[in-house]
């Protein structure tokens, strides 16, 4: 991690001598930030999502969805694997050309935890904003409430809060005729 205050930004070639630990290294606008392994509450959700979305694209050829680890490379000082995230046809020829995701991918998806959820409402947030994301997914576990931002424009819309206590459902312009009932993201 670097010192609070350095001026130095680490980049790719940096990131590539972290250790193969079983945490999740990132770098962000060259910082590097380590996360420990996530629970299973999560992995039950990032695994029903990545079911829910890939049925839809055996039966829609749209694109391609993937989970993590996978690392999406932003740029030579942003590195990140998020929990899940869809690469649709078009752009797939452009950033799936390697052995990782290079550049924006059309939908990100992160699953808050206590370690992350700051995180993944600030600096990551930012980083996607300011980048190519279409849309930007933030799933909380422990309130059971998904948030979506849009891109309009060069920014995200106000977020649109969905919850499990209320039945919502998921629809997405980015997977046309999919609902997604919060019922089955958040199944045991």
């Amino acid at each position: 991690m670097m010192p609070a205050g350095s001026a130095t930004k680490l980049t790719y070639d940096d990131f590539v001598l972290f250790p193969d630990d079983g945490q999740r290294h990132e770098l962000i606008d060259g910082e590097h930030y380590v996360t420990p392994t996530p629970y299973l509450s999560h992995q039950r959700i990032v695994g029903n999502l990545f079911f829910l979305i890939r049925s839809y694209i055996e039966t829609h050829a749209v694109g391609k969805v993937f989970g993590s680890p996978l690392d999406v490379m932003f740029s030579k000082f942003d590195v990140v694997e998020p929990d899940l995230l869809y690469v649709s046809n078009e752009r797939a020829p452009e950033l799936l050309g390697g052995d990782w995701v290079s550049g924006a991918p059309d939908l990100v998806v992160e699953v808050a935890s206590k370690s992350t959820r700051k995180r993944d409402n600030t600096v990551k947030y930012r980083l996607y904003e300011r980048s190519a994301v279409l849309e930007y997914w933030t799933i909380d576990p422990k309130a059971a409430i998904v948030r979506i931002y849009r891109k309009s424009g060069n920014v995200f819309d106000r977020p649109i809060e969905l919850s499990l206590e209320r039945g919502d459902v998921l629809v997405t312009p980015i997977f046309p005729g999919l609902q997604l009932p919060l019922a089955d993201i958040f199944k045991d």
